[in-house]
């Protein structure tokens, strides 16, 4: 009877290895590799993704970055099915496209949040704005919605509160210092600095002209993962809804939402971007763990058995 709970128990403790570590994706003989192809906009997000493949080449998944300079161009082409994924995008965002364009697509995985900051080549400060200068902020609703809610925290007009999180320059009811509010292809804004007081736009367009989002700003705004005010801003990795159960897009988002990633992010891009970590086991743990079921002495035969009867 022992030995029969002593084989039971050995069998559950490799089923929960498996469920761990992931060993249907890692163990195959094949070395076929999946190809998960990703629209992203811009550069700046390259050292994020080299990561993300070193951590998933275990499990034989690799993404293919599609870049695009337009994030609507993106959406379309995910919702056309040449993409798999998508991950350039917040949530304001992608709720004004599905809304326009009718996309059935679903959020699987958050990535991070960065500021939207206020940059210029001519002042120092918003102080120092002076009565009828030109602001460019982005041409897109939810990111200029986005950029008027920074210029009014920083006191230079004031905005209908009923819009909330996404009003547009009409919604202005104050504007003390009669700026004159231009819209602006985003990707483009950094380069055409030189031409107004001061600019707005989305970091990813800071970082791919060699700036910093915070540092070379004249006003920015530390975003709060917690805050959940700020969750319209957080950017998020996007599937076609039937697509959402996909176990292969799951270990992308596993993979994307670790500290190595974390880690990258601070080495290589910027500080100043606030990484999503995943609440899944770790690495270490997961070693810890089996080292504990090796000292029950779980036969590596049964544990063979479960692999392969759990990837059959």
């Amino acid at each position: 009877m022992n030995k029969r709970l002593t084989k039971i128990s050995g069998i559950l403790l490799a089923l929960v290895l498996v469920l761990i570590l992931g060993a249907c994706g890692s163990s195959s003989g094949s070395g076929d590799v999946k190809e998960v192809k990703v629209g992203v906009v811009g550069n700046s997000d390259d050292p994020i993704w080299k990561q993300v493949n070193k951590n998933l080449k275990s499990q034989h998944i690799q993404v293919k970055l599609v870049k695009f300079s337009d994030g609507i161009i993106a959406n379309q082409s995910l919702d056309n099915k040449e993409l798999d994924l998508t991950a350039f995008q917040h949530y304001a965002f992608l709720h004004q496209e599905e809304k326009q364009k009718g996309y059935k697509f679903t959020v699987i995985g958050d990535s991070y949040i960065v500021p939207l900051n206020v940059y210029s080549d001519k002042l120092k400060s918003l102080n120092q704005i002076k009565k009828g200068d030109k602001i460019a902020i982005p041409n897109n609703v939810t990111n200029a919605g986005r950029a008027l809610k920074v210029l009014e925290s920083a006191g230079l007009i004031k905005l209908d509160p009923s819009k909330g999180y996404s009003p547009a320059v009409k919604d202005i009811i104050e504007n003390k210092k009669q700026v004159k509010i231009v819209e602006v292809d985003p990707a483009k804004i950094p380069s055409l600095l030189p031409d107004f007081a001061a600019g707005i736009t989305n970091s990813n367009f800071i970082l791919d002209n060699k700036m910093d989002p915070v540092k070379d700003s004249i006003y920015s705004i530390k975003p709060d993962l917690s805050d959940t005010n700020n969750k319209p801003w957080i950017n998020v990795i996007v599937a076609r809804t039937a697509d959402k159960n996909n176990g292969v897009y799951k270990k992308v988002v596993k993979a994307y939402q670790t500290q190595s990633v974390a880690n990258t992010i601070k080495k290589h891009i910027t500080v100043y971007m606030y990484p999503r970590l995943n609440d899944t086991i770790n690495i270490n743990e997961a070693k810890r763990s089996v080292s504990s079921w090796q000292k029950l002495k779980v036969s590596p035969l049964i544990i063979r058995r479960f692999l392969r009867l759990m990837c059959a």
